[in-house]
């Protein structure tokens, strides 16, 4: 076995390949790259861009003129002779065929299927449904959570699959329209819909349209990761989830750091948490029937920044406070003071997340009044700090 490691040392800058499918023009890749290269800048490394890194293990004759690290979407090429050389790799490549014999860091997909699930129920839907891949094993745990807690709701969600590459010929592309249109006709409507990508929530648009049916009267959709091309035109625009890539190359190049400094290569993948929802007009709707509390749940969106309770909610929709409350527990199971607690909560979770604004004026301009009463809540519902909130989910300054 050839050992490179007496190399590095000798070395001034390490020198790091990147292996990650830049030709795609997708955030999973670009922005990856560009959070491994604010830290390669940060660090003095010289990155390459390299990919087929795996190729050139293969050549290495010497310690000097090989790579220190690399960060890739990793092959079983890769991952075999990273091994065997001990070239340290970490992996960002979440449905790698090699994600077992590699470190990696991949967005926290557990916490993407909370966010949908969160985000659909709060609309008041009762019925949902998934459309995502098989191959993709980000899409396996988003879906396992959205299930769990819609159940937890007391509600069913059906899931059908779709080929994650729906456009690698005019037969995969007739068999995605297909297994669409099969996997709508059993949909009872209103429905909350999350589709794993952004070209499958445009497909059920327009085989919405087809069918007559309305978005998001009729089918509220969350789809993909945000990439702005396709989510927000054309109309209806498409709610997606902002997972922050550029903030998993930053961590899989710290990562990759301190492998190359020597140190043991984590038990588990990284998990990052996403950003948060960017809400569109696909799930601009609330599902509810009954046109009072209709009334009532935008009246909360609207104001749940004053200082607002269930009487002023029961007195702005026209109604006694006791009968909302119960219009509420039948229709959407909760109380009017606790749909407030939560778009405030939703609110301070996007400033938290979007923003460097000071907790105190985030408290007072969401709702919460006061900086303690907003750490009390967010104890309490997330079990963390809202400052640890913010650290979770914002990119490192790198100060």
């Amino acid at each position: 076995m050839t050992n490179l490691g007496s190399g590095r040392a000798a070395r001034q800058s390490p020198r790091v390949a990147i292996m990650l499918d830049l030709q795609w023009p997708y955030k999973r890749h670009s922005e990856i790259f560009a959070g491994v290269q604010r830290y390669a800048e940060e660090q003095g490394w010289v990155s390459i861009i390299d990919e087929f890194a795996h190729n050139a293990l293969r050549r290495t004759r010497g310690p000097t003129d090989g790579y220190d690290g690399i960060v890739a979407r990793a092959n079983h090429q890769l991952a075999r002779l990273a091994v065997k050389l001990e070239v340290p790799v970490v992996n960002v490549w979440p449905s790698s065929p090699a994600w077992r014999l590699l470190p990696g860091v991949f967005p926290d997909s557990t916490e993407t299927g909370r966010l949908v699930a969160e985000h659909l129920l709060a609309r008041g839907f009762r019925t949902f449904a998934t459309l995502t891949s098989p191959e993709n094993l980000d899409n396996e745990l988003e879906v396992a959570e959205l299930t769990r807690l819609v159940g937890h709701a007391g509600f069913e969600c059906s899931s059908a699959y779709i080929p994650q590459d729906p456009a690698r010929d005019s037969a995969q592309w007739r068999k995605t329209v297909q297994l669409i249109d099969r996997a709508m006709a059993e949909w009872v409507l209103p429905v909350g819909v999350y589709a794993g990508h952004e070209v499958g929530g445009r497909l059920v648009v327009q085989a919405a349209h087809r069918r007559g049916w309305r978005i998001p009267e009729d089918v509220a959709i969350v789809a993909g990761k945000n990439q702005e091309t396709l989510c927000e035109k054309p109309r209806p625009s498409l709610t997606s989830v902002e997972i922050g890539y550029d903030r998993i190359g930053y961590a899989a190049a710290e990562l990759l750091a301190r492998l190359m400094a020597g140190d043991a290569a984590p038990a588990a993948p990284v998990r990052i948490a996403p950003h948060g929802l960017v809400v569109r007009e696909s799930t601009d709707f609330f599902a509810v029937r009954d046109p009072t509390v209709a009334g009532a749940l935008a009246f909360i969106s609207a104001n749940s920044h004053r200082r607002i309770g269930p009487d002023d909610v029961a007195s702005a929709i026209g109604v006694e406070t006791r009968t909302l409350q119960n219009y509420f527990q039948r229709t959407i199971r909760r109380p009017i003071a606790t749909e407030i607690r939560r778009v405030r909560l939703e609110r301070a979770k996007r400033e938290l997340a979007q923003s460097d604004r000071p907790l105190r004026t985030i408290a007072r301009d969401v709702g919460f009044a006061t900086i303690q009463r907003l750490y009390e809540v967010f104890r309490r519902e997330l079990g963390i700090a809202p400052g640890e909130y913010r650290l979770q989910r914002q990119l490192r300054s790198g100060k």
